[in-house]
């Protein structure tokens, strides 16, 4: 078995397991880098991996913001944030957790070896505790406090 064939089996395994585990998102990711991989288009991969990521942030901020845009979340609800302590707590732990999370993807840039680890504890924790597919950003910030003293922040 070559590398390649390797590759396309891990990622099937993987596919199957998001099926098995009822995760759309994970599934849905992996056929699209399955078709890719099988329809030749292998010169898109340096593109996807380094502008993926900015398109995903940018698509999960949209959706984030669509609540604001619409106008369900009202400008008085969003000042009324600041006034509240489970607001002002649910801020200082976006500020902490969107740190963590600059920090995961700076690790996850300087040391591509724990990318696999950080995946599959991430499929792992969407199986067997019905997590969502966000963890491998926030998993590496906290990993990056434990073993990379040297990320500028």
């Amino acid at each position: 078995m070559n590398v390649s064939d390797s590759t396309l089996l891990v990622l099937l395994l993987l596919a199957t397991l998001g099926v098995i585990i009822h995760n759309n998102t994970v599934t849905v990711a992996i056929l699209v880098l399955l078709i890719i991989r099988l329809t030749n288009m292998d010169n898109c991969f340096p593109w996807i991996e380094k502008q993926g990521l900015n398109i995903g942030i940018i698509i999960v901020t949209i959706g984030m913001l669509a609540p604001i845009a619409s106008g369900r979340i009202t400008t008085y609800t969003v000042l009324r944030s600041f006034v509240h302590w489970e607001s002002l707590l649910a801020i200082a732990i976006g500020i902490v957790v969107s740190w963590l999370g600059g920090r995961g993807v700076s690790l996850m840039s300087s040391q591509p070896s724990v990318i696999a680890g950080l995946l599959m504890g991430t499929v792992l924790g969407v199986a067997l505790f019905h997590g969502v597919p966000v963890g491998p950003f926030i998993a590496a910030g906290l990993l990056s406090l434990l073993i990379d003293n040297n990320l500028n922040f």
